[in-house]
């Protein structure tokens, strides 16, 4: 059963504090894990992530790679509704990520100074796919085409195989939609450390993003720095604003809709009708004995979840940007107003017709969010992530002399007089 939470200052305090909680640091053991896993595959390339493959599959397939042909045939495998849906969807991700491309830039002075910025894609990102139980080609979409916009050279998935040795047919329809370049059949923590180190197989990247478990998130904490990644993604949450308009039915079924992702998932309604309360609790009971995954849900709803129950919509605002939630939704009879008042969240929902799903798999803004409250300062997965920028600065010789003495005092004062020299020798 759902906690009801009556605000008063100290009891919702004491649950959003639990909530936090769940965030713990990463089990010890597994890092100890993780470390050998990334030592080996660095020293002994292929063999270690073929080692690793057996130790924990059970077996690893008699070619790693993935051939261009069977990715784009993959098409004609999976049902045509599928495809059909991906391909909207593609559309939408790709629509709403083209308007973040910025361009490099430069400006001259009268002086003869030229300023600028220089913007490209990256040259290799590396893509992690789950292909287990939790298969999701949506998340091909959500990484890949960003990565295409902003101009990656190329863009190398690996995804473990399923029990026949094949890759999933609907993770490669969604590669070959997305324009992934490569695929390699590799899981775990060795996929990550073989894109990060490279192997005599699997190209090393500048970049790894992609959900998985606890083993590949910690792969990518730890290497974090060989490579650059995505972010360090904590358990998904939902939070949902609403007043006495909202239907508890609709309300319901969000928070459960993301209480199925995770045993450790956060799913919370805050609202200041307590009939809403009420009636959502009902509907969950009634709602949950039909969804396959019962079991998830119940230990997120019991263990991390709650309907909080505040006096006023200004207070429940306050307690949505002091928890910074991945999902917000916002079923309030005026959700537009609320805009620039939500400060931190991932990503927005606006009304009683944008689900969190909507935004999950077809809107558009990328599903990639920022988890555990650091939507205070992370932001979606975007163009930008994929970007890297370079200044680039030119002086004329009386550019230079002009600002020398400014140049010199500042340097001097911080004891670089090397600094400082490099200037006076010019003159």
């Amino acid at each position: 059963m759902i906690k009801l939470v009556k605000a008063d200052g100290i009891n919702e305090v004491e649950f959003l504090e639990k909530t936090r909680q769940r965030n713990s640091e990463t089990d010890k053991n597994i890092t100890a894990v993780v470390s050998e896993i990334i030592d080996n595959v660095a020293k002994y390339g292929d063999k270690a992530v073929r080692d690793y493959t057996i130790k924990f599959d059970g077996k690893a397939p008699e070619t790693v790679e993935v051939s261009k042909e069977e990715i784009l045939n993959s098409i004609n495998l999976c049902d045509e509704k599928f495809v059909k849906a991906l391909k909207v969807a593609a559309e939408n991700i790709s629509d709403f990520h083209k308007r973040q491309v910025q361009q490099s830039w430069l400006t001259t002075k009268n002086n003869g100074v030229i300023l600028g910025q220089r913007i490209r894609g990256l040259a290799k990102v590396g893509i992690y796919v789950p292909g287990g139980i939790a298969a999701y080609p949506s998340s091909v979409l959500m990484n890949t085409i960003p990565a295409k916009i902003a101009g990656v050279g190329e863009v190398i998935m690996t995804t473990p195989p399923m029990k026949n040795g094949r890759p999933n047919p609907n993770i490669m329809a969604a590669a070959a939609i997305a324009g992934v370049d490569r695929v390699f059949m590799i899981g775990g923590a060795q996929a990550v450390a073989a894109l990060a180190y490279g192997t005599e197989t699997v190209p090393k990247v500048d970049k790894i993003v992609g959900p998985g478990n606890i083993f590949v998130a910690t792969a990518k904490k730890l290497l974090y720095g060989k490579v650059d990644i995505d972010m360090i993604a904590g358990p998904s949450e939902i939070l949902v604003l609403a007043d006495e308009t909202a239907n508890p039915k609709f309300l319901a079924a969000d928070l459960m809709s993301q209480a199925e992702h995770d045993k450790m998932a956060s799913a919370i309604l805050i609202t200041n009708s307590q009939k809403v309360a009420d009636e959502t609790i009902i509907e969950i009971e009634k709602q949950i004995q039909t969804l396959s995954r019962k079991d998830i849900i119940e230990e997120s709803i019991n263990n991390y979840s709650a309907i909080i129950v505040c006096d006023s919509i200004n207070k429940a605002v306050e307690l949505a940007n002091e928890l910074a939630p991945e999902h917000l939704e916002v079923c309030l009879a005026n959700p537009m107003e609320y805009i620039g008042k939500l400060d931190n969240a991932g990503s927005v929902f606006l009304g009683n017709y944008s689900p969190e799903a909507l935004g999950d798999y077809l809107a558009g803004p990328n599903h990639v969010l920022p988890t555990s409250g650091t939507a205070r300062f992370f932001s979606p997965l975007s163009v930008d992530s994929f970007v890297k920028k370079s200044s680039f600065i030119y002086y004329t010789e009386n550019a230079l002399k002009n600002n020398k003495d400014d140049i010199i005092e500042i340097a001097e004062k911080e004891g670089l007089t090397a600094h400082a020299n490099s200037v006076k020798v010019r003159f």
